[in-house]
Formats: C-alpha cells, structure tokens, sequence
C-alpha cells in the first residue's frame, strides 16, 4: 500500500529537484526524505529517483507514479473541503503568501471585505515574490498565493494547483527627467535599446517581463542596476542612472517628481496576477471565500 505522505514527498522532491531543498520545505532532514523515497520505491518495487551532481530526476517510473500523486493528493485535497464544509467552517485560519504590490492592491482590500463577510475567518499574510509562493502552497506553507505570470510558470491546466485569474496591468517605461524621450507621448522600447537599465533581480517574475518585452523589441537590455525594490528603481531613474520599466500598481503613491514616466508604445509588457491553491481545496469553506473576496477587490482596481 503507498503511503499518501510519500507522494508528497516525492512531488516535492520533483519541484525542488534536490533532497536538501526537499526536506527543507518540508521541514524535515534530508535523511528522513531519503528514506521515504526508498520506501516508496520498495512499495511500487521500482526506481523512482536517480541522483547526479546536479540533484535529482524522476525516473520513467517516477513520473509515471507523480501524475497519479498529483490525482490522488488533489483528491485528499476535496475530500478536506468537504468534511471541513460538513464541520461548517465558519471559523479558521488562512495564510496567503503575496508580494508587496499584490498585498496592497488586492490582499488587503480582500482582509477589509473578509472582516465584515466572513469575520470567523482570520487571515495570515506572508510576503513572498510572486514565483516563491506557489513553491510554498504546493509544500503546504501556505494555503493560498497571488502570484505573477512568468517564464516556467505551472499553467492552468497544471495538475497540483487550481488558478483564479486576478488582475493584468501594463508596465510603463520610467526615464530620468532629461532623457531624450522624455517629450515623446509614448516610449517605443527599441529606442531604448543603447541605454542603460535598471531592473529586478534575476528570478524575479518581473524582471522575465522586462527582459521577454526587451527581447521582443529586438534587444537585449543592458541591466547595469538591480533591485526588487521599485521605489529604489525609480530612485535610481530619477538619478539618471538609466531607464526602467515598472508595474503600473507599483508607482502609485510614489513620489514621481524626479522621474518621467510614459506609457510603451504599441504592445506594452504586462503583469498577470493570480491566485492559486493547491488542486481539490478551492471548494474548501476557508479557501472560497478568500479567493472571492480577492476577486472582488482585484474587480474593483479596474
């Protein structure tokens, strides 16, 4: 009989390709995930790791075993929604991993609504970047994320997790105030392609979205400044350290005196923003209406 912990376990062995990392999120020793695997390999009688400098790889019979995991955990995923929904479920804790624009523009809103909606409900909210917190609903750190749309995201039809759509909004183009583009009603980003940029970190969802939106203009940007922090980014701009572009959300309420900001001429990058929980949870009576009321305030933003 095989254990519904190991699949876990193997799923996250699977997302994090190393057993350290693993156990980590899982808060265990590395022995002890080593040791549940071939458990698990002893139970189906097959091969279900192999191990290399680089970390680790399912096997043929890995993958096949994980596709099954992912059924059968979504599956213990519903059957939790509904003997939660049979206990009620009026009352609980949520925890939401977000990132620092999404919590202002769609998660707190979402906790004012929830106070007079559902005020049984206490909701936890973690600061995670948007790729970080699908990591942390799949090993069960959280309950739900809002996350961005970026390179080698799970899709939709993902099998661990079900998404909401939220919210899009274009990045414009910030330009220290003496750029020669500063007059131009818009900015065409090949122009831009001889300056120089600043941008996020490598691994940050936004920073593909510059670098996807850069490249499809037909250059590569020259990221000579890096920060996560927006407000540093504009800081940096308005110092004429070079050109940006930024989440729309991100530079409202910010001091822009020192910047020029401007809308990207023809197709502007966009950030897609969602919210996602594990597969099978999002009829769980804690979990729905969280997402509505992040649907309603990420509604109400547009």
């Amino acid at each position: 009989m095989i254990e519904a912990r190991r699949l876990h376990i193997l799923r996250a062995v699977a997302d994090h390709r190393t057993v350290t990392a693993a156990a980590a999120a899982l808060y265990l020793t590395p022995s002890a995930v080593s040791q549940q695997l071939a458990a698990l390999e002893q139970e189906t009688g097959h091969r279900l790791v192999e191990r290399s400098a680089r970390g680790v790889r399912l096997t043929a019979a890995g993958d096949i075993l994980l596709t099954h995991a992912n059924a059968v955990l979504a599956q213990l995923e519903r059957a939790e929604s509904e003997l939660a929904a049979y206990g009620s479920g009026e009352a609980g804790t949520v925890t939401v991993a977000a990132f620092a624009t999404g919590i202002g523009l769609v998660v707190a809103p979402a906790l004012t609504a929830l106070a007079r909606t559902a005020p049984g409900i206490r909701v936890h909210v973690q600061d995670a970047e948007g790729d970080a917190s699908l990591l942390m609903v799949l090993d069960r750190q959280v309950d739900v994320a809002v996350a961005v749309e970026y390179r080698g995201a799970p899709g939709a039809d993902d099998p661990r997790l079900t998404r909401v759509p939220l919210y899009a909004e274009p990045f414009d183009a910030v330009l220290p105030p003496g750029h020669r583009l500063a007059e131009a009603p818009q900015v065409a980003l090949a122009e831009l392609a001889d300056d120089p940029w600043i941008g996020p970190y490598p691994g940050n969802p936004c920073h593909d979205v510059v670098v996807l939106a850069c490249e499809y203009a037909g250059f590569q940007p020259r990221l000579e400044h890096t920060s996560d922090d927006f407000r540093a980014v504009v800081a940096l701009a308005s110092a004429a350290a070079g050109v940006a572009l930024v989440p729309r959300s991100a530079l409202r309420d910010m001091d822009l005196t020192g910047v020029v900001v401007r809308p990207v001429d023809e197709v502007a990058p966009t950030r897609r923003v969602f919210a996602a929980v594990r597969r099978g949870a999002e009829e769980h009576p804690l979990f729905r209406p969280v997402l509505a009321a992040l649907r309603e305030a990420a509604a109400s933003q547009g």
